[in-house]
């Protein structure tokens, strides 16, 4: 999916100007490109050109006519895109990536940091989860995206913390492509701790992309609307812990909506963030525990996948450390107290186990000399 160079002639104005309106989605501006035939012509029209179109009522009308004086200077909106270095596509260019197209309400432009010159649109993996994802579910997901490593399938998030974090950054580190969904535009990039991911993305060839005008800030309800494109972009939608109430079974409604595939890692049935997965499981969302399983749901036909698929890294270690690494678990915490009792090793020859393993990436050590062993 190429995306040039952004448009300069005199149409890309009246995009942006629809764009900055509250007061006319893309479902009304369907409709007027339809009876209007371009763009200018929609974006000129006056109260009486509108009056008779099917879901234009008088306050829509109204709206529409208010804000449109408010932005006097269209030119200025393209000039303020062009000076930091802001790409768009809009919906009546070639390449507006066209699974997105298909959605009900589909963004009228789409602002870009970075490229979508190496995604290929047919290999879009939507990836959704919470904010506060456990360890277990963190080592898992990166597994998972490590053994798709070497292909051209791409990552889609929301760049939020946790899971959405972990699913760019896995993706980075393994050499592939991924797409930052904002909720808000590029002066207010949220959460401000992602900074350097967000650049990490774009230096990596990567991309960022926001249906937002870039003063545009992060409001509450502006994430839900987010989330329909991160679906969009995707095939499918992998959902990695949520609660009952999380942003992430909005997504995937919207998945099932879009008629895309939902799929589900299993959690621990003890942590309140997989509720909301074993409820989409309950309903029907498929299970994926291992990368494969997302390559066959999707009917993907990839063949340089990472030979590590299905394939167990075995580890050599000493008699101490397999005595340690046996009694940890990979979801659930082991105290530091708990390891002296099982292990039955004394305190200095323990803490020294320990410090081996966690250098050598086997085991990692959580707040509260507490110890939880890494995914191989």
């Amino acid at each position: 999916m190429k995306t040039g160079k952004m448009k300069t002639n005199k149409n890309l104005k009246y995009w942006l100007g629809f764009s900055k309106l509250y007061s006319i989605g893309t479902i009304h501006l369907k409709k007027m490109l339809s009876r209007f035939g371009s763009i200018e012509e929609s974006w000129h029209a006056t109260a009486s050109d509108l009056l008779g179109i099917e879901g234009f009522h008088s306050s829509t009308i109204n709206k529409f006519t208010e804000e449109k004086k408010s932005l006097k200077n269209l030119e200025k909106l393209e000039e303020e895109i062009l000076e930091k270095n802001i790409k768009v596509i809009t919906l009546e260019d070639e390449n507006y990536p066209s699974y997105l197209k298909e959605i009900y309400d589909p963004p009228i432009t789409l602002f870009i940091k970075g490229s979508l010159d190496y995604v290929n649109q047919d290999n879009c993996l939507a990836v959704v989860g919470s904010r506060k994802a456990s360890h277990y579910i963190q080592e898992v997901l990166k597994k998972i995206i490590r053994d798709l490593k070497n292909t051209d399938i791409t990552i889609v998030s929301g760049l939020a913390t946790g899971v959405d974090t972990c699913a760019h950054s896995a993706a980075v580190d393994n050499g592939m492509c991924t797409i930052a969904v904002l909720a808000s535009g590029f002066d207010h990039i949220y959460p401000a701790s992602n900074k350097q991911l967000f650049r990490n993305i774009v230096e990596n060839n990567g991309a960022v992309i926001t249906e937002y005008f870039p003063d545009t800030q992060p409001l509450p309800m502006r994430f839900p609307r987010r989330n329909r494109i991160i679906s969009g972009l995707s095939q499918g939608t992998l959902v990695a812990e949520a609660g009952l109430k999380s942003g992430a079974l909005i997504t995937a409604n919207l998945c099932l909506e879009q008629n895309r595939e939902l799929m589900c890692i299993p959690g621990m049935v003890t942590n309140p963030n997989t509720e909301g997965i074993h409820k989409l499981i309950k309903e029907g969302a498929a299970v994926v525990t291992r990368a494969e399983d997302i390559l066959n749901l999707l009917g993907w036909q990839i063949t340089s996948i990472n030979n590590t698929l299905n394939k167990t890294v075995e580890l050599n270690l000493l008699d101490n450390e397999k005595k340690i690494y046996d009694i940890l678990d990979l979801g659930e915490p082991v105290m530091f107290d708990k390891l002296v009792e099982k292990s039955k090793l004394s305190v200095d020859e323990l803490m020294t186990t320990l410090t081996s393993m966690e250098l050598n990436g086997i085991i990692t050590q959580l707040p509260g000399q507490k110890f939880v062993k890494n995914l191989n």
